[in-house]
């Protein structure tokens, strides 16, 4: 198993549950240790930014609606197939088709709010990671 990074987002409907330890948790069972956290509230060009790569799809305009709604805890995280780990530990970006335990599973609404972000391959986690901090910022 490879060492990698992977970013994680505690998205603003998780950030107000108060679920943000439940996510450090679950990575940290997992096997996944957080080496950079912040908690940031993303204006609406910071999430533009982030989701540029949507900007042509129908869902771009609510979806940096609500990433700028309130704040987020962005987090990088690195352990034995970190990518894969995580993306697990999420479940399907639908809480209601995700498995049983998922962290969208317990805590996501649907498929906008639905808690999570991880990161889908290392090239995104790369651009991902770098969007939030800078070189310095993790170790």
């Amino acid at each position: 198993m490879a060492i990698e990074r992977t970013l994680a987002i505690v998205k603003p409907d998780a950030t107000r549950k108060g679920v943000v330890g439940e996510a450090i948790r679950a990575a940290e069972e997992a096997g996944l240790t957080p080496v950079a956290i912040r908690r940031i509230h993303l204006t609406r060009a910071q999430a533009e930014g982030f989701y540029a790569v949507h900007r042509a799809r129908p869902f771009f305009a609510d979806l940096t609606a609500f990433m700028s709604e309130g704040p987020v805890v962005v987090m990088a995280l690195e352990g034995p197939d970190a990518i894969a780990t995580w993306r697990r530990l999420l479940g399907a970006t639908d809480p209601g088709k995700a498995e049983e335990g998922t962290l969208r599973r317990r805590f996501g609404t649907n498929i906008q709010a639905n808690g999570f972000h991880g990161s889908d391959g290392g090239e995104t986690a790369a651009f991902e990671m770098g969007y939030f901090f800078a070189g310095l910022e993790i170790p």
